[in-house]
C-alpha cells in the first residue's frame, strides 16, 4: 500500500468524469448512521431508494464477533469501494450480500440485508438464485478448467437462460464484449480459459459473472493479484459496468478507491466507521480514524 502523507490524499480522478480540482471539499458533519458509523454530506445511509440496504449486521465466526452491527445503504448503478486494514471486515460483510458465509461452519449472520425491500436472509429466499442475481469476482482469478467459451455459458445454462444454441451463443459474445475481452479470444473460444494471462482471467471471470446478468457485482480485492496494466484494464471496466450494475467493491488501494468509486466505506476492527462519498471520505474525513488510516497512520 502507498503511504499518503499527512497533508494529501489520494486524488479523486473517475475514469468518465473527473471531479474539478478547484471544488471545495464538503463540509464535515457528525450525523450517526445506525449501528454507529460517521456519515458524511451525501452519505449513502441518507437515501430512501437504495439498491442494498444493510441493517444492525453482525456476523460471528464461533464465538469471535467479526462485524459488529454495520449499516449502510449502497445507491443503484455506482461502485462503492469499502476499505479499511486487513482483517477489518470487508470481506465478511461483502459476503454477507450473497449468503457466501452460509458455506462456513459455525457462522451466524445477525441484523437484515435488502435488496430492493426483499431481506436476502428470508425463508423464502433460493440462494441459488440469490448467487444469479448478486455476482462476485474474486482476490484471484479462478476460471474453471473448460474452454474460454464454456466458462462464460457456465451460468446461462444451469440457470436455464438459454434456451438454445444460438442465444446461448449471443450470451456468451454480449458477456465477452462487455468484460472488454471478445477481440482478445474471438478466434480461440475452445481453447482453456486457464490458459489466459492474469489480467484476462479475471475478465473472464468478470464475463462469467455477468453472463447471468446479475443486478449487483461483488469484487473482492478483484486487482490484487494483477500488474498495473492489467489494473488499468479492469478498472476501466469496472467504471463503465456501473451504467448497468451496481458494483461493490472491496480494496486496500485507496488510490484505486479514489480511481473508481462514488463512494466509500471505511471498516476497522468490524465497524463501519464512516461511509460517504469518496470525495469526502478523502479530503475531508469526520472520524479520526478515517483520517488515520488514509494519511498511512495505520493500516
Amino acid at each position: 500500500m502507498e503511504v499518503v502523507q499527512e497533508e494529501v490524499s489520494p486524488q479523486i480522478s473517475h475514469l468518465s468524469e473527473p471531479h474539478s480540482a478547484d471544488a471545495a471539499p464538503a463540509p464535515a458533519t457528525t450525523e450517526s448512521l445506525p449501528g454507529g458509523a460517521q456519515a458524511g454530506p451525501e452519505h449513502p445511509g441518507s437515501m430512501t431508494d437504495a439498491k442494498v440496504r444493510a441493517q444492525g449486521i453482525s456476523v460471528y465466526y464461533g464465538d469471535n464477533r467479526a462485524l459488529d452491527k454495520v449499516s449502510i445503504d449502497i445507491h443503484a448503478h455506482e461502485v462503492t469501494a469499502l476499505i479499511g486494514p486487513s482483517g477489518c471486515g470487508k470481506s465478511t460483510f461483502l459476503r454477507c450480500l450473497n449468503r457466501m458465509n452460509d458455506v462456513i461452519d459455525g457462522c451466524r449472520v445477525e441484523g437484515r440485508i435488502l435488496i430492493d425491500n426483499e431481506d436476502v436472509n428470508g425463508q423464502d429466499i433460493d440462494v441459488v438464485r440469490l448467487r444469479g442475481r448478486v455476482g462476485m469476482v474474486f482476490q484471484k482469478p479462478n476460471p474453471f478448467p473448460k474452454s474460454i467459451y464454456d466458462n462464460v455459458a457456465y451460468g446461462p445454462r444451469i440457470h436455464g437462460l438459454a434456451h438454445d444454441r444460438s442465444s446461448l451463443d449471443e450470451v456468451v459474445m454480449a458477456s465477452l464484449r462487455r468484460a472488454g475481452l471478445y477481440d482478445e479470444v474471438k478466434d480461440r473460444l475452445q481453447a482453456p480459459g486457464t490458459g489466459l494471462s492474469g489480467g484476462q482471467q479475471q475478465r473472464l471471470c468478470i464475463a462469467r459473472a455477468i453472463a447471468v446478468n446479475p443486478d449487483i457485482i461483488l469484487m473482492d480485492e478483484p486487482c490484487s493479484a494483477l500488474d498495473p496494466i492489467a489494473t488499468a484494464r479492469i478498472e476501466d471496466l469496472i467504471w463503465e459496468l456501473r451504467n448497468k450494475y451496481t458494483i461493490i467493491m472491496v480494496t486496500h488501494s485507496m488510490q484505486q478507491a479514489a480511481r473508481v468509486s462514488r463512494y466509500t466505506g471505511f471498516f476497522h476492527l468490524g465497524e463501519l466507521v464512516e461511509v460517504g462519498t469518496t470525495e469526502q471520505i478523502f479530503q475531508n474525513p469526520v472520524d479520526e480514524r478515517t483520517r488515520d488510516y488514509i494519511t498511512g497512520r495505520f493500516g
